[in-house]
């Protein structure tokens, strides 16, 4: 009887132990990302003229589903009004709808002293405010996301100039990921841009569409990538370095980055 006793006096205690490690988890998650990339691309347009870029940032989660997050990468100051840097700053709400992963919140790309050289637009910053909705469902995710102002500071009166409103741009992101097992990954991606007035303001059309093919392998945390990245107009706009280099081209993209 006594040794009855004693073991279901353990087991009591297990399961206590259990529930309170259960509750103890924490309500708030921090993580950070890092990564070099031979080129980066942005809704499938290079920003650093095919370039390398470094790019991180770190994401901050309460268990109810809010979040908010930090990224950054340098870019190319001739695109950005002088700037070598975007800083990228989010945050939102997920939430489970049945078997459909749902995601809305809000972004704001900053670009610090974006206020002189090419594109000058009266010593105005460079910087794109948008709100985002998004699902995800099995391998597949889709999300959209709406410009609130001029698409990236396109369109911003200049000295000799006046303003052409391009706010209302929208971003189609439909993507598929599988997992191949053995840490292998493919994935696939279109995207449909489009920028109300994006002609009037300098651009070659007011829309465009970006695809991209990618394969993953994950090395013990590190994760290298190739992606072949291509759009259906390569002269959208220039790399900004070259007036005549449409920043488009089809390209392969190699990666090589760590969540931690």
């Amino acid at each position: 009887m006594k040794k009855q006793a004693f073991a279901l006096a353990a087991l009591s205690l297990l399961s206590i132990s259990a529930a309170y490690a259960e509750e103890a988890k924490p309500d708030w998650t921090l993580t950070g990302n890092a990564g070099l990339f031979s080129d980066y691309r942005f809704r499938g347009y290079t920003q650093t003229a095919y370039k390398p870029a470094f790019q991180g940032g770190f994401d901050l989660a309460h268990s109810s589903g809010f979040y908010v997050g930090n990224w950054n990468s340098n870019v190319e100051q001739a695109l950005y009004r002088g700037a070598s840097l975007e800083m990228d700053f989010y945050g939102g709400y997920k939430f489970n709808a049945g078997p459909v992963a749902l995601d809305a919140g809000a972004y704001y790309y900053y670009y610090p002293s974006s206020n002189h050289g090419f594109m000058n637009a009266a010593g105005k910053q460079a910087h794109q405010d948008e709100i985002y909705i998004g699902a995800s469902y099995s391998f597949f995710t889709a999300k959209l996301s709406y410009g609130l102002s001029n698409f990236f500071g396109l369109g911003d009166a200049t000295a000799t100039t006046p303003e052409v409103k391009t706010d209302g741009n929208y971003y189609l992101d439909l993507g598929f990921a599988y997992d191949l097992g053995q840490g292998y990954g493919i994935n696939a991606h279109y995207g449909y841009q489009k920028v109300p007035h994006g002609k009037d303001a300098g651009l070659v059309a007011n829309n465009a569409s970006d695809y991209k093919l990618g394969m993953t392998k994950d090395f013990s945390g590190w994760v290298a990538g190739a992606s072949l990245i291509s759009t259906s107009k390569k002269d959208w706009f220039t790399t900004g370095v070259s007036p005549t280099r449409g920043a488009g081209k089809t390209g392969l993209v190699l990666s090589l980055s760590k969540t931690f």
